[in-house]
């Protein structure tokens, strides 16, 4: 393994600790602060983006426009960033809802969530790695862990929708 090749897993294993570690220690920052917008619509609109994107980015590279396909991907990366910025904006700032349905609408919200919410955490190493096999021209390791990445981050950013759609009536 190379050199660079080290060094990209050393970060991508710091910042699959990190990026949960941050987002849960500021879920318990509060800043007294109005925000000039409503962003739960704002980032889930991003989320909604991120999996067109996603979508678009594996017709072109099965469609051999690779170059359209990376520069999807790293729009879906700079969406995902942007999503989580303003999500964690929006927890400091604001206090959690609580989802007001009963019964087996509330059992399948709470399953949505906790699987969005673990897969969201789980899918930033393979976001990573795939990222990084595909910068490093590693295409045929990229092509076989991308099959696992492309599934669990088109569930993450649908099922980001999903929950909020759900929740929406009771902001």
């Amino acid at each position: 393994m190379t050199t660079d090749l080290k060094k990209y897993n050393k970060w991508i294993v710091i910042l699959s600790i990190a990026i949960p570690l941050v987002v849960t220690i500021l879920f318990g920052v509060k800043i007294d602060a109005q925000l000039p917008v409503f962003l739960p619509p704002i980032y889930a609109t991003i989320n909604a983006f991120t999996s067109i994107i996603l979508i678009i980015a594996v017709w072109a590279v099965k469609n051999k426009k690779t170059q359209l396909h990376k520069k999807l991907m790293k729009t879906a990366i700079v969406f995902s960033v942007l999503f989580l910025v303003l999500y964690i904006a929006y927890h400091m700032t604001s206090e959690s809802t609580k989802f007001g349905g009963e019964g087996a609408i509330k059992i399948s919200y709470f399953v949505i969530l906790i699987s969005h919410i673990i897969l969201s955490i789980a899918v930033i190493p393979f976001v990573l790695i795939t990222y990084i096999r595909a910068i490093t021209n590693n295409i045929e390791l990229h092509k076989k862990i991308a099959k696992f990445t492309f599934p669990l981050w088109l569930y993450v950013t649908i099922s980001g929708v999903v929950v909020y759609l759900m929740i929406s009536p009771y902001y």
